[in-house]
């Protein structure tokens, strides 16, 4: 050393002789060492942490009511929603198990029986169908007095029945011996855009008639439904938005992005992320690519064409096409965490921790606790959709799971009914009425409350047969709500001594009490009405003299003054 120091050489140059002393091999090792870190980390590998736990997996948390009836009779039945989860060795990654479900996925082989389905609007739905065995009739489908259960199928964003995850779902719930159809979204399935309406993270429209529809051609069908990826929260948004007033007798939601303002913030935040969302934007622009010639005439094409992330394609597709305020506007009121505590279905929730896209901060977890109808189940581990098990990864746990809850909950007595028609419609439209200030007073003598969306009429059969038959019994061809009423109470008797006339020559005791429970809440809301109008009339009053009592007493100090001068003018 004290030679080196003597010849003049610096401190660098003797770090770079001592570096080159070391051999080669010690410096491969230590990049490799390196590389491996940052791919353990970046690619979130846990299979350190499968050796620990000894290749036993995760335990599967469940998360539900202490009081749920529907984990105590039908969940606690199911065997791997109390065991452990282990990914495939060679995919111990979310990412990578991600990857392989979009690139492989090793679904089952099979062909569906395709049903073209037209919505109010003329959209066009591809139904896609796999019958348990051959039910076939006459028209092709299966029969109307058919009594083996029915599984709806909603696909996640850009995908369609041929997805992988929806094969394998498709098929193991068919081994089983149900019937399933996919409700593929509009403009996809191979089906062109018959309409100015597209579908987002939140429209249920399809849904709901799709379901309506199959409820009323199979009404002995038990029907089920299950959502993926966005199609869990469309799902949910249906589910919450009916209430007890849907046909499904329970439903099952697999990995929802719940919120979708808090997925947005989580899929911009980290590199990985990142990339994600540059992927979903280009099958987002490819889809609409196919239906150029619509959205560049709703929409800004333009910026479609120059998206880079999903938030870029909502701002200049969905929200000009469904008409949205702002991004962050379509996001909250599409976010099914929001219509979580009105669920009335037993709904079985599954979600992994690791899940890419859909990160554990937007899981609802006290919205589920609180609701006694909910059992959500986390995993440690299981990406995005793929939760693949075994060596050959020729399983998803999920498809297991969900189909031993369902099998359950069909065995067991806690699948819910739909209620009847005439109390649906009764309650529906006392609480409109009661909610809002204003009423229509229409020509048949019915009341329906004025909202943005104007009177209330989702268009269904039953609705509309009810509402026929609501006119009918009330005296359609009265002239207001008040002379219906009246005239109503006067045929059954009530508050007058003198008997009671028949209605349309049906003088029936059970005529008269069926018509009695129809009138009654339209009575009761009105004298509600009566009562808030009559406050408000005196409230407007008050308001009217203090803010015009300057002009009122200027107009009337000029005309004092104009009288008090002509008879001194006249003296």
């Amino acid at each position: 050393m004290s030679e080196a120091v003597a010849a003049g050489e610096s401190p660098v140059e003797l770090l770079l002789r001592a570096a080159a002393m070391v051999p080669a091999e010690r410096y491969a090792l230590a990049a490799i060492i390196v590389v491996s870190v940052f791919l353990y980390r970046f690619l979130e590998l846990h299979v350190i942490g499968d050796i620990l736990r000894g290749f036993r997996g995760g335990r599967v948390e469940l998360t539900f009511h202490p009081a749920s009836e529907i984990y105590h009779r039908v969940a606690s039945k199911c065997r791997l929603l109390h065991g452990r989860y282990l990914a495939t060795p060679w995919l111990a990654s979310p990412h990578l198990q991600t990857l392989f479900l979009g690139i492989y996925g090793t679904p089952p082989s099979f062909t569906y029986k395709r049903q073209l389905y037209t919505v109010r609007d003329g959209g066009t739905i591809a139904l896609d169908w796999l019958f348990a065995s051959d039910l076939e009739v006459a028209d092709g489908f299966i029969s109307k007095d058919a009594s083996t259960p029915l599984v709806v199928v909603v696909p996640g964003l850009t995908s369609d029945s041929a997805a992988a995850y929806v094969k394998h779902l498709v098929y193991s719930m068919a081994s089983k011996g149900w019937n399933v159809v996919v409700s593929n979204h509009r403009g996809l399935g191979g089906v062109s855009i018959t309409s100015d309406c597209f579908y987002n993270g939140g429209w249920t429209e399809d849904v709901r008639e799709v379901i309506t529809h199959l409820h009323h051609r199979y009404p002995k069908t038990t029907l089920f439904c299950i959502g993926t990826s966005i199609g869990a929260n469309i799902v949910v948004k249906y589910l919450g938005e009916e209430g007890e007033n849907t046909p499904i007798a329970g439903a099952v939601s697999i990995c929802s992005p719940w919120d979708l303002l808090i997925g947005d913030r989580f899929i911009s935040r980290k590199l990985v992320q990142r990339i994600y969302d540059k992927a979903l934007a280009i099958g987002l622009k490819g889809y609409a690519k196919l239906h150029q010639p619509v959205l560049a005439r709703l929409a800004n094409w333009e910026g479609i064409k120059k998206s880079r992330s999903i938030r870029e394609f909502d701002h200049h597709a969905t929200c000009v096409v469904s008409r949205y305020e702002t991004v962050d506007t379509y996001y909250r009121r599409c976010s099914s965490a929001s219509y979580v505590g009105n669920v009335s279905v037993p709904l079985l929730c599954i979600n992994a921790l690791d899940d890419p896209l859909c990160t554990r901060e937007a899981i609802p977890w006290d919205e589920c606790r609180a609701n006694k109808n909910i059992v959500l189940a986390t995993t440690p581990n299981g990406g995005h959709l793929a939760f693949f098990q075994g060596l050959t990864a020729r399983r998803l746990w999920w498809v297991g799971a969900t189909s031993e809850f369902l099998s359950a909950l069909h065995d067991s007595s806690y699948m819910h009914r739909q209620k009847a028609n005439d109390h649906v419609l009764l309650s529906s439209l006392e609480s409109s009425i009661d909610k809002s200030p204003y009423v229509n007073l229409m020509e048949d003598g019915m009341v329906a409350a004025v909202t943005k969306d104007g009177p209330s009429n989702d268009g269904s059969p039953l609705n509309h047969a009810a509402d026929e038959q609501l006119s009918n019994e009330a005296g359609g061809g009265q002239q207001n709500v008040v002379s219906a009423l009246n005239h109503n109470e006067n045929s059954i008797g009530v508050g007058n001594d003198s008997p009671a006339e028949p209605v349309k020559q049906q003088g029936d005791d059970i005529h008269s009490n069926k018509l009695h429970e129809i009138i009654a809440p339209v009575k009761r809301s009105m004298s509600q009405l009566t009562r808030y109008q009559g406050r408000s009339v005196w409230l407007l009053a008050y308001i009217a003299f203090v803010t015009s009592w300057p002009l009122l007493g200027s107009l009337a100090f000029i005309t004092f003054r104009k009288k008090s001068r002509n008879p001194l003018r006249a003296k």
